[in-house]
């Protein structure tokens, strides 16, 4: 009996001690700490989000004084949340600041501003989605100052100045107002953590370099010799003198001097948005005479007579202008008085064989007569505003002379007599023609409008033939005729020059 009482107290003497250990447990208040999650992954738990805050600052002395700021903050794919819980296992603040400092960047605060990226399409017509960017800078100032620097940069300092004050003359008779400056991109700005390892633009110079030249690196230099002009340093190293000017801010137009030892800068602009320019635009524009020849079977093929010279009459044109980064895009003609009428130029030629002259045939002829020269070639359109000429944009050579402001549909010339060894559409060209001229010259005559192009391979045209009308098909933003001289066939092996020497 003894046995059996001890053996019930010794079992009761075990439950009690399994229930009195359980209960303690239990019976143990949770408590709120915060648990830390890295890119998702919880890493630990912590007593204090601020105490770990301030750990980190503490610890960034060398992040605070490379970005000049007082505060260094947690990485953004840091996430600190409130937690209720019976765990124990709590970390210290040196613990999780170890297994984080060397995988994920701190940051600072700043600004992060996003530029939406504008699509373009290659030469076979296929869309490049435009590139989106994000930037950074630790002071808005910064991005203000310099999103000002370089639009700046692609209009004129006083222009630009009487246009912010509205202070701009009112037209009389002729000239320019400029009726709105606007970043066609859009361009959002957000107070934001930025990480450290970002590149985060510091200054106004360092920001106002790249957006205007696509890096922060240092440009290509370029020391003057005797003899230089912007012109020929300019289209020598692949820009336009308008990027040339634009990157030499101190050299104020193409006529500038120059000195032999002076040092200039080289650097192809790409800029990271566009700033648009509309200009209500007022002026006298000359309009080119027609030609009409007239063959004449009683005289050799070598003559060609003028009996009736050509009068180039004078238009007061009103024109809505659009440039994109200083570079006329977009030519739309609101009126037009006629200030003097054109008179044509009649020409008499030749059409009896008796040696040597012009010996058409099968669609291409040869010729032996004399090199073209100036004023061999007739002005291609009837009116004589050129909005961009031969040379480079961006790296890129713009290979003829756009011509704009005469109207859609308006007419076009064959500069001179030839046969037409294309007409057709290209992706890039539009509705085009191609005329073949003596020597190995060719002339090219692109962005017609659809329905305008009057002449067909194999045909023969004369000197101030209208051979088609100015439209904007292909890759134009506006109506004008892009005219372009070759010496040899256009694109298969030919080489365009600037058809402005034969003017």
């Amino acid at each position: 009996m003894q046995k059996k009482v001890k053996i019930l107290i010794i079992m009761l003497l075990l439950i009690g001690s399994f229930f009195t250990t359980g209960f303690t447990k239990i019976s143990n208040k949770p408590q709120t700490v915060y648990r830390v999650y890295l890119k998702g992954v919880s890493i630990g738990l912590i007593n204090s989000k601020t105490s770990f805050e301030s750990y980190i600052d503490k610890k960034q002395e060398e992040i605070k004084k490379k970005y000049n700021v007082n505060k260094v903050y947690v990485p953004s794919e840091l996430d600190i949340v409130k937690e209720t819980t019976y765990d124990k296992n709590i970390k210290s603040n040196k613990e999780i600041y170890n297994e984080i400092k060397d995988i994920s960047p701190f940051t600072i605060n700043g600004y992060s501003i996003k530029i939406k990226g504008e699509d373009t399409k290659d030469v076979n017509g296929k869309t490049i989605k435009g590139k989106n960017q994000t930037l950074y800078v630790l002071d808005k100032t910064i991005f203000t100052d310099s999103i000002e620097k370089t639009v700046k940069s692609f209009i004129p300092k006083e222009e630009y100045e009487n246009y912010e004050k509205d202070n701009q003359k009112e037209i009389q008779t002729t000239g320019k107002i400029i009726e709105n400056i606007y970043i066609q991109n859009k361009i959002t700005i957000k107070k934001t953590n930025i990480p450290v390892d970002k590149k985060i633009f510091q200054t106004e110079e360092e920001l106002s370099k790249y957006l205007l030249f696509g890096t922060t690196e240092d440009q290509a230099k370029y020391v003057i010799q005797d003899g230089d002009t912007i012109q020929d340093i300019a289209f020598n190293n692949k820009i336009s003198t308008e990027e040339f000017l634009i990157a030499n801010p101190d050299l104020h137009d193409e006529n500038s001097l120059l000195s032999p030892g002076q040092v200039v800068t080289l650097g192809i602009l790409r800029p990271q948005f566009s700033v648009v320019e509309v200009d209500h635009v007022i002026s006298d524009i000359e309009s080119n005479y027609p030609t009409e020849t007239i063959e004449d079977s009683s005289k050799c093929n070598t003559v060609s007579e003028v009996t009736q010279a050509g009068v180039k009459g004078l238009n007061r044109v009103t024109q809505k202008v659009q440039k994109i980064n200083g570079e006329t895009v977009n030519t739309v003609g609101v009126d037009k008085e006629v200030l003097k009428e054109s008179v044509k130029e009649i020409v008499v030629k030749g059409t009896k064989n008796c040696g040597g002259g012009y010996n058409y045939g099968q669609g291409a002829w040869s010729h032996t007569g004399p090199r073209p020269s100036n004023g061999y070639f007739g002005w291609p359109a009837s009116c004589s505003s050129v909005t961009s000429g031969f040379g480079y944009r961006w790296g890129v050579l713009h290979d003829g002379t756009d011509i704009a402001g005469c109207g859609y549909g308006s007419a076009i010339y064959a500069a001179a007599e030839g046969v037409v060894v294309q007409s057709g559409y290209k992706y890039d060209n539009g509705q085009f023609v191609t005329i073949q001229h003596p020597n190995g010259y060719y002339s090219m005559y692109a962005h017609m409008c659809n329905g305008c192009r009057y002449v067909s391979q194999g045909q023969y045209v004369q000197k101030g033939q209208v051979i088609g009308g100015m439209g904007r098909t292909g890759a134009a933003t506006g109506v004008h005729l892009h005219f372009s001289i070759w010496t040899g066939y256009p694109y298969r092996g030919g080489r365009a020059i600037n058809a402005m020497q034969f003017y």
